[in-house]
């Protein structure tokens, strides 16, 4: 079942956009005021008068934002398959040694 698109209306840096979305009005905003929010840092921050090059500068800023987020998940990724195989040995060992005490259980009985 798929989302209902719609269009939501939104500023990016004094400019209104209509932007035609099946991701929600709330998020689509949020998204909107993101990059907003970066190209007014980029344009005050940077000293940037001409528009296009704050917003090339915005898109570099997420664009690296999204690269760290990303290596930073995979290395938790990583971290959480190390962790799994090193209890699913862990349990493998008990399982066997709970075998292992059971048929000598069975042996001192037979």
């Amino acid at each position: 079942m798929s989302k209902e698109r719609r269009t939501v209306r939104v500023t990016i840096f004094g400019e209104d956009y209509q932007i035609r979305t099946d991701l929600g009005e709330k998020y689509t905003k949020e998204c909107a005021q993101y990059v907003d929010d970066a190209i007014q840092e980029a344009h005050v921050g940077g000293h940037v008068a001409e528009p296009h090059k704050a917003a090339i500068l915005a898109a570099l800023k997420i664009t690296d934002e999204l690269f760290r987020a990303r290596a930073e998940a995979a290395g938790l990724s990583e971290l959480v398959r190390d962790r799994v195989e090193d209890l699913t040995a862990r349990l493998e060992e008990i399982r066997a040694s709970s075998r292992e005490s059971r048929n000598t259980e069975l042996a001192l009985d037979g």
